[in-house]
């Protein structure tokens, strides 16, 4: 059950971010952001008085808040970085963040990865610096240029940051315990949502003249539907499982983001991103079968 619920969230993950990553190159990805968010809250909290009864916490509140300030920043980072760079580059990045700090986390409070999972981990180190190196120029991606150090692809630092913040929603969810239903996933996602709503008054005079189509519409709250699924989904399998596998097993979504961007968009990797991709999937493969 918890390897079919961690690969279910990623399978929602994968598919939500690709079709963020689309509607961020037509709109401000805050916006994508908000509308997102505000359908996986209201969905989750339908299924919180739907299937839970028991009283929270004030841990699991606390904790479930924790994961949504990890949601609600890894979101902002991840939708500009597929917005503005290769999907193939800033999705395995952050899942790379999201699959081995969970790893680490686990460990210390007391879980016990094999070998397998070490290996794993030490192969993501140099997996990071292949798929977010490339030896083009950034401004023009057709541009060759001379030999020499690579120099970093657009939306690296993006990736990189939301596979921290992806890391505290992991940790959060698991650490908020099993024993006050979905209150935690419930009070993430209302504090995700406000924390974008305060972002969104940050920015709203570059968002006075946006205007969203319905096709725009309906793109975003699939995301947000998307979303609720996979956050429940990651949640109901974190406590059927060990957070260091778990986490990972959810971390497999930019497979399905990868895939879709090279069908649909038929964006193309360098030799060594391809390279670092090859590592990065062995790495999580290992830290899976561990």
């Amino acid at each position: 059950m918890a390897v079919a619920l961690g690969l279910a969230a990623a399978l929602a993950y994968g598919l939500g971010d690709f079709l963020a990553g689309l509607l961020s190159r037509r709109l401000h990805y805050v916006l994508v952001a908000v509308v997102g968010h505000v359908v996986a809250c209201a969905l989750t909290v339908l299924a919180l008085l739907v299937s839970t009864r028991t009283s929270p916490s004030s841990q699991a509140l606390l904790w479930g808040a924790a994961s949504g300030v990890g949601s609600a920043l890894g979101t902002l980072v991840l939708y500009r970085g597929l917005g503005r760079g290769r999907m193939g580059v800033v999705a395995p990045l952050s899942a790379l963040g999201a699959a081995v700090l969970p790893v680490i986390i686990g460990v210390a409070l007391g879980d016990r990865p094999s070998a397998l999972a070490w290996t794993g981990v030490v192969l993501a180190l140099p997996a990071i610096w292949l798929v977010s190196t490339t030896g083009r120029s950034l401004q023009d991606p057709a541009e060759e240029v001379p030999a020499g150090p690579p120099v970093l692809a657009t939306g690296v630092v993006d990736g990189l940051l939301a596979g921290v913040a992806f890391a505290l929603l992991f940790v959060g969810l698991n650490l908020a315990g099993d024993g006050s239903g979905l209150w935690p996933v419930a009070v993430g996602q209302a504090t995700a949502l406000v924390l974008l709503a305060l972002f969104t008054v940050g920015t709203l005079r570059r968002l006075e003249s946006v205007r969203l189509a319905p096709r725009q519409i309906a793109g975003s709250i699939t995301v947000g539907v998307l979303g609720a699924a996979a956050a429940v989904a990651y949640f109901l399998s974190t406590h059927a499982g060990l957070l260091s596998i778990v986490a990972v097993l959810t971390s497999l979504y930019p497979a399905v983001t990868v895939l879709l961007a090279a069908v649909v968009l038929h964006e193309a990797v360098s030799r060594r991103q391809g390279v670092g991709l090859l590592l990065a999937g062995a790495a999580v493969a290992l830290i899976v079968l561990a």
